[in-house]
């Protein structure tokens, strides 16, 4: 019996032991982009939408189907045309370098049907330089170009909204011309690497004179805000699917 007893004793303490080592505990690694790797599965015929950004591209504060990518994709089945679900690399905070470095820690691998891109907000807005910006957007614009099988006519990169519209960012002096400065770079960059520009900009600043558009508490825009994204996008979107 107190042979058995021991054996329980032993039996306990490794089931404890066990049980501490687990996420959270001190030492404990983990990856530094926590996303679910991408696997495009289903209809093999049906095509691929992969959306590269930050906060803006997943629709902080509103509902996946109300982020413009979703949005845009929804106009592209309703003519007839199958999708797979839009996959996403994007998180809220996000700069170029994060971005970057999520897409590499994912290790996906194309090519995707159509693949977008926004980024830069953040770049702004933690006063990261413009000289890295370009080298940092440059590399991400040609990473989407080769997951998307090289072909430049499938990418379409965005312009920066302008979240000096919103009650956040009017809080900050000269938002508005440092985001045109950064756009001044992502357009330029685009441009030059023959893929298709679509500036939501504009757009962006006029949700400072209609309600319903901005979210508040923060720089983000409702869903209805990116559904005026998401129409002259899902123009670009039928096009480079010709």
């Amino acid at each position: 019996m107190k042979y058995l007893r021991l054996l329980y004793f032993l039996y306990v303490l490794i089931a404890i032991f066990a049980g501490c080592k687990k996420e959270g505990a001190p030492g404990a690694i983990f990856p530094p982009y926590p996303i679910k790797p991408i696997n495009v599965q289903g209809d093999t015929l049906a095509k691929t939408y992969l959306a590269l950004g930050d906060s803006y591209t997943i629709g902080e504060g509103v509902t996946e189907p109300e982020r413009y990518p979703s949005q845009a994709l929804r106009i592209l089945v309703s003519q007839g045309i199958k999708f797979s679900p839009v996959k996403y690399i994007a998180q809220t905070g996000w700069t170029t370098t994060d971005l970057s470095a999520a897409i590499d820690y994912q290790k996906i691998s194309g090519p995707f049907d159509l693949v977008t891109l926004m980024i830069g907000v953040n770049d702004q807005y933690q006063k990261n330089d413009t000289t890295g910006y370009r080298a940092n957007f440059t590399k991400l614009l040609e990473k989407s170009i080769q997951l998307a099988g090289y072909r430049t006519s499938r990418v379409i990169a965005l312009s920066i909204p302008d979240y000096g519209v919103t009650p956040f960012g009017q809080g900050w002096l000269n938002v508005s011309k440092q985001i045109d400065e950064f756009n001044e770079i992502n357009k330029s960059v685009t441009v030059s690497h023959d893929v298709a520009y679509l500036d939501i900009t504009g757009i962006s600043r006029k949700a400072a004179k209609t309600p319903g558009l901005i979210l508040t508490g923060g720089p983000h825009f409702t869903g209805v805000e990116y559904g005026l994204w998401a129409t002259p996008l899902s123009v670009l979107l039928t096009k480079a699917l010709k």
